[in-house]
């Protein structure tokens, strides 16, 4: 890592654009978030469809091998579809190295026999279509918290917010942390801000939001957000690694997610799809040495934040009702 900031990267093709007469407009020290984590620095990485402890174990090869630092890992098929041994090895493994495991929560509305999902609206999306799909997700999180996982992955409002309650009432761990899927994520500040009031501490965006949205969310929030730098096909299949370091400057404290497009989606994952999800699993990895590498080039790849680093800071929440 060099000592230069995000604030003061080169950007790309800067010099040889500017001796052509090609100089692009001067960045504006007013666009920049003010925030940091809590920790300091202004950017953690996050491995993403890492949906077994084989895949894990892929993962965390890979990144030794390229060298890539890793804040987080992230499951995508669910609590569910893990067995009780399977989480433990994913929870030991990741907390030997002192990454925070993510793991999906409950049911979700394009599984289940909600037809709204398959017409063109997708009516409500991967949300837990009533009350015992809530109840699935509470049950989920508390199966995971009581095998030592740390982090939940929620794709509903009303299970995010119920999720919080549990936590500030003790039913799961007060250090127990909130991640907000990008397949519901908010794409203007005033929706950014009510999931951080709802329990969010990690708010995924879709990565198709301007740069301009993400100065506009930082301008009411300080709520770490996270966001793939390469999207999967069914959020996009957008890849904005060149526009890493603005990123950062825009949007921290971020997490840079490092997803894969053109590679066929594996939740929910079982045993006929292995050899895929071990391949792009060591694909992802790859793919963050990618981002890392041109933050390096560009002078940008100072201020990460420490690893092992995983809480949010003081967040906004609503008052939850006695």
């Amino acid at each position: 890592m060099t000592d230069a900031s995000a604030t003061a990267a080169r950007r790309p093709g800067e010099q040889p654009l500017a001796a052509l007469g090609l100089s692009a407009p001067d960045l504006s020290p007013a666009d920049a978030s003010p925030h940091t984590f809590p920790e300091g620095g202004r950017w953690r990485t996050e491995i993403p469809s890492c949906e077994g402890p084989e895949a894990l174990a892929v993962v965390l090869k890979e990144a030794s091998r390229l060298d890539v630092p890793i804040h987080r890992i992230s499951q995508g098929s669910g609590v569910w579809m893990l067995t009780d041994a399977e989480i433990t090895e994913m929870v030991e493994a990741t907390g030997e190295r002192d990454i925070e495991l993510c793991l999906f929560t409950g049911p979700r509305g394009t599984w289940d026999i909600g037809g709204s999902t398959r017409t063109d609206s997708r009516g409500g999306g991967l949300r837990a279509r009533g009350h015992d799909a809530v109840a699935g997700c509470v049950e989920d999180a508390i199966r995971a918290t009581e095998l030592g996982v740390k982090c939940l992955l929620v794709a509903d409002e009303g299970v995010l917010w119920t999720l919080h309650r549990a936590r500030e009432a003790g039913i799961i761990p007060a250090d127990t942390t909130l991640k907000v899927s990008a397949l519901i994520g908010p794409v203007n500040p005033a929706a950014y801000a009510v999931y951080e009031q709802l329990g969010g501490d990690s708010i995924n965006v879709p990565s198709d939001l301007t740069l301009d949205h993400l100065t506009e969310i930082r301008r009411v929030s300080a709520a770490p957000m996270d966001m793939y730098i390469e999207a999967p096909d069914d959020l996009g299949g957008y890849v904005r690694m060149y526009e890493v370091a603005e990123l950062i400057r825009r949007g921290a404290p971020l997490y840079l997610k490092f997803g894969l497009s053109k590679a066929p989606g594996i939740y929910p994952y079982g045993a006929h799809m292995r050899d895929l999800t071990l391949s792009t699993a060591r694909e992802r990895v790859r793919r963050g040495r990618l981002a890392l590498d041109l933050l390096a080039r560009h002078g940008a790849d100072g201020d990460m934040a420490p690893l092992g680093s995983r809480l949010p800071g003081k967040l906004n929440r609503f008052a939850i009702p006695s």
